[in-house]
């Protein structure tokens, strides 16, 4: 896939988000280029989930806006494995052909050359051999494999990635991590919720710092801070979750 740097890949102008009128994350404002590779952490309940829900267009904004590049066919978005009813009866080829789906619509069986692709997404990750399994009787780690097997099949420009390293064992972790590498090498910008600090430090060049509000984003190394960390720790816990929406406050100094 071929970098073009000249658009941002996601624009955010004063992005306001809640529930029920209450704000989850407040005024942000920031330009993702294309291909960029961007870890977002914080504290929990900082808002970092919220965002990736609002992108994905399943949250309104309360305030603000963002603009995509690709559009919203050009996302692809992998939640929570928690978020996964892993007791529905599909085998892991089927679950993993879901990401054809908007290639053969909802009712529509696979090409040979699609069922190819399928199975060549599947030895990607090292489940060759899964794919008559239930998804119901995989580990974490080989469930998340093949979610991210789904996820290259959607071929998408923009990754959104929520918590993807989260209880799988160190293998699986290291693997998908070379995995999500290798899209950034081919072009693809990915934006991905993390709590491994120092994970985003060894692979991730920039990150965006929430605590309902930015309190940092840019080159890891500048962001990553023991200060501004202290302040993503001091705002999250003063937080006032039946605040009403405020107005836009002079914009915090990030880097």
């Amino acid at each position: 896939m071929k970098r073009d740097t000249d658009v941002p890949a996601l624009r955010l102008e004063n992005l306001t988000l809640g529930y029920d009128r209450h704000p989850a994350v407040h005024h942000l404002s920031c330009d993702i280029a294309s291909g960029a590779l961007v870890a977002i952490v914080g504290p929990n309940g900082a808002g970092k989930s919220t965002l990736l829900k609002a992108l994905t267009g399943e949250l309104s904004p309360l305030q603000g806006t963002f603009r995509l590049k690709a559009g919203r066919e050009g996302v692809a978005y992998l939640p929570q494995q928690s978020e996964m009813d892993r007791s529905f009866p599909v085998c892991v080829f089927d679950m993993v052909a879901m990401g054809l789906w908007r290639d053969i619509g909802a009712f529509g069986g696979l090409r040979r050359s699609q069922a190819a692709r399928v199975h060549a997404a599947l030895a990607a990750v090292g489940l060759s051999g899964f794919e008559a399994r239930q998804i119901g009787a995989l580990s974490g780690g080989q469930l998340q494999r093949a979610r991210f097997a789904r996820m290259m099949l959607q071929d998408a420009s923009l990754l959104l990635l929520d918590e993807p390293f989260n209880a799988i064992d160190t293998r699986t972790i290291e693997d998908l991590v070379a995995i999500v590498l290798g899209w950034h090498a081919e072009g693809r910008t990915i934006l991905a919720v993390l709590h491994d600090l120092e994970l985003v430090r060894r692979h991730f060049p920039e990150c965006l710092l929430l605590a309902r509000e930015p309190v940092g984003f840019g080159p890891t190394a500048e962001v990553l801070t023991s200060e501004r960390l202290a302040i993503a720790r001091r705002l999250a816990s003063d937080f006032d979750d039946a605040a009403r929406v405020c107005q836009r406050q002079p914009e915090r100094e990030t880097a």
